[in-house]
């Protein structure tokens, strides 16, 4: 009888279990989650009703409607085109932590090292970012049905909000992975439906709808630079370029597909069917949902209140177009939809920092790899909401340009996740491009099409990523005039701050310990991939 060492060559694992195997691990999680399971999370992660909403303003400021109109559907495609790439690469490889599990796989372990930091990061600012906008939003939600709430409003209220949120989002992850399938689900048609609602009043209830000409032609500068003109070269090439942090922002973390590959039936296509579908799909729906809020913009005088808009958000267009009780309706769709975002970030966290210690690159690694009774990394759910609140602190510091409050921390929360995630997300995406046709394709793969895809959607994540790096303000222009520390991006630091920690870590230690994945099955012992 011959005798193999291939620990996916036993005939009691399922095929998922055996690719598992084959990939170097036993299949520790539960695997209870369907195709539609895996989709769902990334879809509720992408929520069209947070990140639409909630960075609406940060858009409009810097363009006006043309930057909703335009931008979120040229951005949309070139996010696709970054799924289609992402799809391919976990149907090769399904396995929880894929991002930096691709990169060691194709470039060593030390890509494997910057991807997984950088991924670990953009997590954790997503959460920390969903959790605090769905805050921000069940305080506008409540304000908008009391006066007297609304009189008391204070930072200390919204930031103790979030932490509830948080808190709340840490204890049902922990009780049961299979609850966060369930809960998934339900969130894909509270997103469907709600957004159908939201859609539907927009059009009906309103007086009166800008034109066309407005939404696709009209230009807005509220950002502070450049004097508010609409017409010059950095208009152009530097504000609207500001705006790009509602799309991007808003169609991020459908790694999440990757990260519960292994707790999904049939990953290799079912995991990579999640990436593309979730960003197509909310690509669609959150465009609907945009210009439905743009048309509804009111008029103050004769004319679109720009100026309002651009100070007031999402909820004074509401307010004006829906009347107070219609407008907290909106919200409360858009707040408990947040909630379910903010509860998948946290799965889709957890399971990042789970594998990543499994391989032991996390210190305190036996802490975060360890799973309760249910399953579940309960430890490093725990730790995700812990880093989660500390890194929002700066929100507790008021920060006006003018009379507007500008959420200048939530801006910069936000950036530090899509610059973490999508310069993840490069690294074995150029990898993959560089191997060439000597990458092992899986089930569903891009073909030949991967030589101008993948260097496109490299391009595309640095070029958004050094925008969003920049001031939003000229308060934070450092050797300015009106320079001042509250007024700054603190994204850069962050960001350019770990990547030098990573980069010092790595040469004085990590370099000497850190192989990549370390596989957990026994080659001698293929049964102990059960």
């Amino acid at each position: 009888m011959a005798v193999t060492n291939d620990p996916g060559a036993d005939p009691h694992l399922d095929a998922d279990a055996k690719r598992l195997a084959e990939l170097g691990y036993k299949q520790d999680l539960k695997r209870s989650w369907s195709s539609f399971s895996n989709f769902a999370i990334s879809f509720s992660i992408i929520s069209i009703l947070a990140g639409c909403f909630t960075n609406y303003g940060a858009g409009f400021n810097n363009g006006g409607p043309i930057s909703i109109s335009w931008s979120w559907p040229i951005l949309s495609i070139l996010i696709l085109i970054i799924g289609f790439t992402m799809s391919e690469l976990v149907s090769s490889y399904p396995t929880s932590g894929g991002i930096y599990w691709w990169a060691s796989k194709l470039g060593g372990p030390r890509a494997g090292f910057y991807a997984g930091w950088l991924n670990m990061v953009g997590l954790i600012a997503v959460t920390a970012g969903v959790a605090y906008g769905c805050a921000t939003f069940i305080d506008l939600t409540i304000s908008t049905w009391s006066e007297s709430y609304a009189a008391d409003y204070s930072l200390s209220r919204v930031f103790l909000t979030f932490l509830v949120v948080l808190a709340f989002t840490a204890v049902v992850n922990i009780f049961s992975g299979h609850l966060m399938a369930v809960m998934n689900n339900i969130s894909v048609w509270w997103h469907v439906f709600g957004a159908a609602a939201i859609v539907v009043l927009l059009v009906v209830v309103p007086d009166h709808h800008q034109s066309f000409s407005y939404v696709f032609t009209e230009r807005f500068n509220n950002s502070g630079f450049g004097d508010g003109s609409t017409s010059s070269f950095g208009f152009f090439f530097a504000i609207i370029p500001f705006g790009f942090l509602l799309t991007q922002y808003t169609i991020t973390g459908f790694d999440a597909s990757v990260h519960l590959s292994e707790e999904t039936q049939s990953a290799s296509q079912g995991a990579a069917q999640g990436v593309w579908k979730s960003i197509a799909y909310s690509a669609v729906g959150g465009y609907i949902l945009l210009l439905a809020v743009t048309f509804a913009i009111p008029d103050l005088n004769g004319a679109p209140d720009n100026a309002g808009v651009g100070g007031g958000g999402v909820a004074y267009i509401f307010v004006s177009a829906l009347g107070s009780t219609k407008a907290g309706l909106v919200l409360f769709i858009s707040a408990t939809a947040q909630v379910f975002c903010a509860t998948a970030c946290m799965t889709s966290a957890s399971r990042m920092l789970y594998a990543f210690s499994r391989d032991g690159a996390v210190p305190g690694s036996r802490h975060w790899q360890q799973l309760s009774a249910s399953r579940v990394p309960a430890k490093a759910v725990g730790l995700v909401a812990v880093v989660s609140a500390i890194v929002t602190a700066p929100a507790l510091i008021e920060v006006n340009v003018g009379t507007i409050v500008v959420p200048v921390a939530f801006y910069a929360v936000t950036s530090i996740a899509v610059i973490g995630l999508y310069l993840s997300f490069a690294i074995p995406i150029f990898l993959r491009w560089r191997h060439g046709d000597k990458f092992e394709v899986g089930p569903w793969n891009n073909g030949a099409k991967y030589k101008w895809m993948n260097p496109l959607a490299v391009a595309e994540i640095v070029i958004v990523s050094i925008y969003l790096m920049m001031p939003f303000v000229p308060g934070a222009v450092p050797f300015s005039d009106d320079f001042e520390w509250k007024f700054v991006n603190y994204a850069p630091i962050v960001t350019l701050g770990i990547l030098l920690g990573i980069t010092v870590w790595w040469q004085l230690s990590a370099k000497n310990w850190f192989k990549g994945p370390i596989r957990t099955v026994d080659e001698a012992d293929p049964a102990g991939a059960v």
